[in-house]
């Protein structure tokens, strides 16, 4: 994959609060031959001199893994997709509830999520010591 950033202080006469810059990041790829191009636009509150455009595209990057890592545990592990609270606070409180189970799995030094839920889900007091005492429970 190759990626190519371009950026520039955000013109005066945009009205975004906070904005600093703009950027246009573009990643080329070919796969089996088919050569895709996707384009993403965006807008930051860092100015030039906080962050250079490579640096700003590794941020980028970051952010994208860190997010990819945590909704594709959500999607797979806990089948989020198909659960059943669609309205009010519902989606909200259980998102949160499915990242703080992830998060404690995490610190615990867990690398596969759904073992460490199998495992957690045979024994009712390892979940309590897993909030109660995150670093002792691997």
């Amino acid at each position: 994959m190759r990626r190519t950033i371009k950026v520039c202080q955000v013109p005066d006469w945009i009205d975004w609060p906070g904005a600093r810059q703009v950027a246009q990041l573009r990643r080329t790829r070919t796969i089996d031959g088919r050569k895709t191009v996707e384009v993403v636009y965006l807008i930051t509150s860092l100015d030039a001199r906080q962050t250079s455009p490579v640096d700003l595209a590794d941020l980028i990057q970051s952010h994208w893994g860190i997010e990819n890592r945590l909704h594709w545990v959500r999607d797979v592990t806990f089948d989020e997709d198909r659960h059943q609270f669609h309205t009010g606070y519902g989606p909200a409180v259980m998102a949160t509830l499915r990242n703080t189970a992830i998060s404690l799995h995490r610190l615990a030094g867990a690398v596969s999520i759904a073992t460490a839920l199998r495992r957690h889900s045979r024994d009712p007091l390892r979940p309590l010591q897993l909030i109660t005492q995150p670093r002792q429970n691997p």
